[in-house]
């Protein structure tokens, strides 16, 4: 579990973080660079799942050795089966995303965060999210180190 205590807010309990896959954890199918030595620290306090509709096909070989659990949504209705993946989870939900399909998952999570990355972002996605991050790397250094996120989230 991650735990953010936030000034004048109830602490931040997290008990999972997921991930959307293409433009998010990965560009053009490939995990960004960086990344799997994050997502490995953050696998000692945090459940890692990746939800997405693997547009090019390479998820399960790119995520093969990290210790994410990884969920293909079928081709359509994947903003709703996003949404009800992270509503499915018991505890505290970290949820980033960029697209579209990723508004209500950052919605309904408890803490949703959006990522730019070269692929840009759905403006509904940043207005889904509590927070918006340039790169997914800059997105779990701040869960990494609970100080950012507090910076970035206290009121």
């Amino acid at each position: 579990m991650l735990r953010f205590d936030l000034p004048d807010q109830p602490p931040l309990e997290l008990h999972h973080l997921v991930l959307d896959f293409n433009g998010t954890l990965a560009l053009r199918g490939a995990v960004v660079a960086g990344a799997a030595e994050r997502l490995r620290a953050l696998a000692q306090q945090l459940d890692l799942h990746c939800v997405t509709g693997d547009t090019f096909g390479t998820a399960r070989a790119a995520l093969a050795d990290l210790p994410v659990n990884l969920h293909v949504l079928p081709a359509t209705g994947q903003s709703a089966a996003k949404r009800d993946f992270v509503a499915s989870l018991t505890g505290g939900v970290c949820a980033i995303g960029n697209g579209w399909n990723d508004r209500l998952m950052l919605e309904r999570a408890s803490l949703g965060l959006a990522v730019l990355m070269n692929e840009g972002a759905a403006g509904a996605t940043l207005l889904a999210a509590r927070a918006i991050f340039p790169s997914i790397l800059d997105a779990l250094d701040a869960l990494l180190v609970p100080g950012r996120m507090v910076a970035v989230l206290r009121d």
